[in-house]
């Protein structure tokens, strides 16, 4: 797949060598104010990850790689403006929040364009990209996400591009009380 330079950002796949941009955005993500709904991970326990943990899991989502993708956006001054990760569950496999799916299927996770670079239409190109991948080199039969139903923005985010919920539900992890809720985009 050929990168999108579109809007003074290139949209494309991480490369292994990227993982000191992907530690430094995710940590950024991590400290939204709204990560605590966003994000199943805090922002102490991923500071406190050695180098070794951020690159093997760029090298484990970067170009070439079909089990997932990180997408990202790169501004024209080097610095990534945004991310979001494809991961590819099975047929007949638990997946994300262990859900067990009937079909092969892409699982978009780790949203994130920065407050700076929102409103510009990065989130859907990444979203567009990341769709792209799933299908023609993935090869899966749709694409889905969750999302906190106490998180309006993403919701809002998702169902603009053409996200549309399942009605399937999942309990928040470490939040008995709160609910992910499942958005599939069907494939035209």
């Amino acid at each position: 797949m050929s990168p999108d330079v579109s809007m003074n950002h290139v949209i494309r796949s991480v490369r292994p060598e990227e993982w000191p941009s992907a530690k430094e955005l995710r940590l950024a993500a991590l400290r939204d104010p709204v990560a605590h709904l966003a994000f199943l991970e805090t922002y102490e326990n991923a500071a406190a990850q050695p180098d070794s943990f951020w690159q093997e899991r760029v090298a484990g989502a970067a170009e070439g790689v079909r089990e997932r993708q990180q997408i990202v956006a790169v501004g024209p001054d080097g610095r990534w403006a945004g991310s979001v990760v494809v991961l590819v569950e099975e047929a007949g496999a638990a997946g994300a929040l262990g859900a067990v799916s009937d079909v092969r299927q892409g699982h978009l996770v780790a949203v994130y364009v920065r407050p700076e670079a929102r409103g510009r239409g990065l989130a859907e190109r990444l979203f567009a990209y990341a769709l792209e991948w799933a299908w023609e080199v993935a090869g899966v039969d749709r694409v889905r996400l969750f999302v906190d139903e106490r998180n309006g923005r993403a919701e809002a985010a998702y169902r603009k591009f053409g996200f549309v919920p399942t009605g399937k539900s999942a309990p928040v992890p470490g939040d008995p009380g709160a609910r992910e809720l499942e958005y599939v985009f069907k494939r035209p």
